[in-house]
């Protein structure tokens, strides 16, 4: 895909720690993967047995999630939760069920485990020529 900037996109796939360090409703990986203005907080949980990445950016106002490093999920293990302003969301899928930004979604990314370790993928867009 390219526009009249000369610019392409390409894959960019960030490692964002030990797969053994995600525990199913317990504490994620953060990670900075490349965006349009530099580098961009992005988050990785486990939540029934399955990784599931999100920039880490609440839906209701571009704050991080996580109030400790890693601490996404309430004391029940069933929601990711904003610490700032309470919003509760789906930890499959990113919907906000909960708070301030009721029926928006988080920003997913897709995720894989390769050779142990978890990582995020970001499409990052290039210039070509000068």
């Amino acid at each position: 895909m390219t526009d009249s900037t000369n610019s392409t996109w390409k894959t960019v796939w960030t490692d964002a720690g030990s797969a053994h360090d995600l525990q199913d409703g317990g504490t994620g990986l953060r990670t900075l993967i490349p965006g349009p203005g530099g580098a961009v907080s992005a988050f990785v949980v486990q939540f029934q047995g399955s990784a599931h990445a999100y920039l880490n950016r609440c839906a209701h106002v571009p704050v991080e999630l996580d109030w400790l490093e890693g601490a996404f999920f309430d004391d029940t293990g069933q929601y990711l939760v904003c610490a700032t302003h309470g919003a509760m969301y789906e930890p499959h899928s990113g919907l906000c069920v909960d708070g301030p930004c009721k029926g928006r979604s988080l920003e997913p990314l897709e995720c894989r485990i390769k050779d142990g370790r978890i990582q995020v993928r970001r499409q990052q867009r290039t210039q070509h020529g000068s």
